[in-house]
Parts: C-alpha cells; structure tokens; sequence
C-alpha cells in the first residue's frame, strides 16, 4: 500500500538504496541526508516529500521528490527505489503513479528528473521512457567522463 512514510522506515529505506547496487556510497548517504531533513524539518520546510509501498511493516520501495527552487508548478522526483529482490513486479510503477498524483495536488504542472547514461541505467531509463517521460536532455560527461546527466520531463 502507497502511504507516507514513518519515521521507523527510515532504516528500510536506506538499506533499499544500499542493495540497489547501481547505487554509489555518496548517493546513499544523499538518501540519508534528505531522508534526516524530512523527518525533522517536515516536507513544507524541508522541501522533501517521500512516499513509502509497504506490506504490512515491510517497506517494499519508496520515493522522494519535492518543489524545483525558483519555478512555479515544477516538480523534481530525486529518487525512486525498489527492493531489489522484487524489481519488476510493478512496485516502482505504483510509487511514480502516487508520486504524480501527489505532485498535482500540490500544484505541480512538470516533473523533472535526471538520471545517469551509463549502461547499467538502461533499465531505469526506459522505465521512464514506458512510463510517458520525455527525454528532453543529454549532458555528456557530466557526472565523470562517460557518465552522461539525462534529463526526462512529464507535463502533467
């Protein structure tokens, strides 16, 4: 079930994006990071907003997005991960599905989100691409040389 998260899923949430191993050291510590402001800044403040899929007490993947500064109605969506155990059973769908629809009822008009080029993201890119995301930019080499920043869009 979609909901919003508790502060007891915060240990889940990590150990998702620590499994997932397109995953660096770095970028699950960027998890932590925004995981610890929405927890104790809330999303108004903070401006991190993270939607949890849980069975029973087991988080089963989640997202975070929140307002794109110094724009009106555009949304970035920072991360969506699954338990790598169950990828492709649809919970990733279900998370960027609520994550829209919560995105709009906040006023959002336009998600944006930027992913890696390398060959491993594949994957993720052409779920973005099968989900209605447009790809709209590729920056070359700018994460490190060979890891090109893709940006996707969906007008909502």
């Amino acid at each position: 079930m979609i909901k919003l998260p508790e502060k007891k899923d915060g240990a889940q949430i990590l150990s998702i994006t620590a499994k997932n191993t397109v995953f660096n050291q770095e970028e699950v510590e960027c998890v932590d990071e925004l995981w610890e402001e929405y927890v104790t800044q809330g999303s108004d403040k903070s401006g991190y907003y993270f939607l949890v899929d849980k069975e029973d007490d087991h988080v089963l993947g989640y997202s975070c997005y929140g307002p794109r500064s110094l724009t009106s109605g555009t949304f970035d969506l920072y991360w969506i991960a699954v338990d790598p155990t169950i990828h492709r059973g649809g919970v990733g769908r279900k998370l960027l599905t609520a994550s829209e629809e919560a995105i709009l009822k906040l006023g959002g008009r336009l998600i944006v989100l930027e992913t890696s080029g390398l060959p491993v993201y594949e994957p993720t890119r052409k779920f973005y691409l099968a989900t209605g995301y447009t790809l709209e930019a590729t920056l070359k080499d700018f994460y490190s040389d060979g890891d090109d920043l893709v940006i996707f869009t969906k007008h909502l």
